[in-house]
């Protein structure tokens, strides 16, 4: 058992035993940069003396797959299907017609997007080296207009932005070739999302782990099994912070206990913190030994407390395991979770960080800061400030515990990450980053002269003033993302947002005048949300993109969660909830019947469109109801309700001209 000062944080301490604990991201996330679970997780473990290493088996998965050899195997996976049926999928067709092309380009291609090779950008863009399928027709459209394509669809960009695109959508093609001849599993940023996004059981997981055998699946094991090889850990921690995730966890843990069964796999990250708070199912627990909930700092300290003797199970910090038969939740209530000041500086000591691929899918230039360049993340605070919004997870630990770090810390990490990597690209990735700390670092950063580009997500607040977002400027900041979500005064008052229209249309003015991109979190689908209320939304951002108030936006579709305010109390926000009748696994997202009853699907499909068409600066002038397919309301909007709020004027009764 721990004495009592055992428990405290002390360097060195977890040298007394031998125990080496692997850190990983199963597939997939983001192809530009490793995701930051186990670069946190690791610095903090090092900093307690404790042996803790990291990989990303997602990044090698793709590399390996997008290679000469690995579309070698891709080939003989698809020639097993019968000819009629390859007639059928247009992007193995392609692939088969052209293989020689593909197969003397793609290592080229890689090599290009991981930085390598930069003077392949003279050839990518002369369109003769590379094939191009179905997602090149962007490029192609515009060619059909008897213009230049490349220069309809690029404007001014130069040479090695058009070839980082064109690059794009032949990864994106390939991408696609997998997905319809090899595994129906596979994309990009997901694998088998779809069998773990709404999972009450754990059936649909358990059905593909056993009977899927595809090349995608035989390349993750073999993965799996060099890391276990190379890193010989005791245990294993595999971070899945989205449904996508889920089953390349699952399939790596079941690989390593086939391969060593001594190996001890702990399961943590957003999808557990969110999804398997209750849960039941035994057979988890054949392939994983713990499922670990929220931050996982202080369980993972007392897990390994455990592993080596030092405590027994009844000191383990939110955590299930199996015993006698039964799932068993312990959470040694006494333990405390480590304050931010103590969590330590990322490491991503370990990670392939020249393998990472900077791709470009879309144009705009505040969307592909996702997707383009690697960048360092850090988190400025734990939680969130303003912990209010109803249709957020507000209470669970990564939003309801708020902690912040000072300035002079952050500056130290953000210096110590510039030292270790060499890159001084920052993305703060807090759940809305505090206006007070986000001055206090600008503050740091140019008194101590420390020169970065850094971006994050915020609330647009309304100490966001000019002065504010010149001095954010001046410190780095190119970009912002906050929520808008339905730009409607009723509908964010009914969800607690805290802002306005109007007052969102004068921060984000403020940042777009300070040089600052800025991306808006729309959604649509909210609880009494009516047909006219879409439109109206619609239309405000229609002005605020009209205005370069916003540069970039991107809708979701609502969805009730069972730890939100809503998912709650739906009867407060005029909603019926029907939750499933099993659940032995995953609970989170929850169906509901809105009494409104409209089709908000169908009218998504036109609010992408718009929304599409207005990050390419295509289309302001256009009435909203151009963009749907089916007849919807005039906006009742008045015509210059973003105009008069930046000039600090109150506009009201004049709608929007028809067509």
């Amino acid at each position: 058992m721990l004495t009592s000062g055992m428990d405290e944080l002390s360097t060195g301490w977890y040298t007394t035993f031998p125990m080496r604990i692997l850190l990983a991201t199963p597939p997939m996330i983001q192809l530009n940069t490793p995701y930051p679970a186990t670069a946190y997780l690791t610095g903090f473990l090092r900093q307690q003396g404790i042996d803790a290493v990291q990989a990303d088996p997602a990044i090698m998965l793709v590399t390996r797959l997008f290679s000469n050899e690995g579309l070698e195997r891709v080939k003989g996976e698809v020639e097993k299907l019968s000819p009629a049926r390859r007639r059928k999928l247009p992007a193995v067709k392609l692939f088969l017609e052209h293989f020689d092309q593909y197969a003397g380009s793609v290592d080229r291609v890689i090599a290009f997007l991981q930085g390598r090779d930069p003077t392949l950008a003279m050839r990518i863009v002369t369109r003769e080296f590379l094939p191009e399928g179905s997602r090149f027709k962007p490029v192609h459209d515009t060619d059909a207009q008897g213009e230049d394509g490349l220069a309809l669809a690029f404007g001014s960009l130069g040479i090695a932005d058009r070839a980082k695109y064109l690059a794009s959508l032949y990864i994106d093609d390939l991408a696609d070739v997998v997905r319809e001849g090899v595994d129906a599993k596979f994309e990009l940023s997901r694998y088998g999302e779809k069998i773990s996004a709404f999972a009450p059981t754990f059936d649909p997981i358990l059905e593909a782990l056993e009977h899927s055998d595809t090349l995608i699946d035989q390349m993750l094991s073999e993965i799996t099994q060099e890391l276990i090889e190379k890193l010989q850990p005791d245990v294993v921690g595999l971070t899945a912070p989205f449904p996508g995730n889920v089953y390349g966890a699952f399939r790596m843990a079941r690989t390593i206990k086939r391969f060593n069964s001594r190996i001890k796999i702990a399961l943590g990250g957003g999808f557990p913190n969110t999804e398997l708070r209750e849960l039941q199912e035994l057979r988890v627990f054949d392939d994983i030994d713990f499922v670990i909930l929220d931050d996982g700092e202080r369980p993972l300290l007392r897990l390994l407390d455990f592993l080596a003797g030092r405590c027994g199970a009844e000191r383990l910090v939110r955590t299930f395991v199996r015993e006698r038969g039964k799932v068993v939740f312990r959470n040694d209530l006494k333990a405390h979770d480590i304050p931010h000041k103590d969590a330590g500086t990322p490491t991503y000591d370990g990670l392939p960080l020249g393998q990472y691929l900077s791709v470009v899918e879309m144009l705009n230039p505040m969307h592909r800061l996702w997707s383009d360049g690697r960048w360092n993340k850090l988190t400025l605070a734990h939680g969130c400030y303003w912990r209010g919004c109803n249709f957020c997870d507000i209470n669970l630990d990564y939003i309801q515990r708020y902690d912040a770090a000072g300035a002079d810390l952050i500056v130290d990490r953000i210096e110590a990450l510039i030292k270790e990597t060499g890159q001084t690209g920052f993305h703060f990735v807090d759940e809305a980053a505090p206006p007070a700390v986000l001055f206090a670092m600008a503050k740091r950063l140019i008194e101590r002269n420390v020169a970065i580009t850094w971006w994050g997500n915020i609330r647009f607040e309304k100490s966001f003033t000019p002065h504010m977002t010149d001095l954010l400027a001046k410190s780095g900041c190119v970009a912002v993302s906050g929520g808008l979500e339905v730009a409607s005064d009723r509908l964010l008052k009914l969800m607690n947002k805290g802002v306005t229209v109007e007052q969102v249309a004068r921060v984000t003015h403020a940042f777009t005048q300070s040089g600052i991109l800025v991306h808006a979190y729309l959604m649509y689908g909210f609880p009494t949300q009516t047909e006219q209320e879409t439109i109206d939304s619609l239309e405000r951002v229609r002005q605020l993109f009209a205005e370069g108030c916003i540069q970039s936006a991107y809708w979701h579709r609502f969805a009730a969660t069972v730890h939100s305010p809503i998912g709650r109390e739906p009867k407060k926000f005029g909603i019926e909830l029907h939750p499933p009748k099993i659940v032995t696994f995953a609970r989170n997202e929850v169906p509901f019947t809105d009494p409104v009853g409209v089709d908000h699907d169908l009218l998504g499909v036109g609010l992408r469109k718009a929304l599409y068409n207005y990050m390419h600066g295509v289309g302001l002038d256009t009435d909203v109801r151009f963009w749907f397919d089916h007849k919807v309301p005039k906006a009742k909007v008045p015509a210059r309700l973003i105009a008069s709020a930046l000039a600090g004027k109150k506009l009201s009764g004049v709608s929007t001209p028809a067509l």
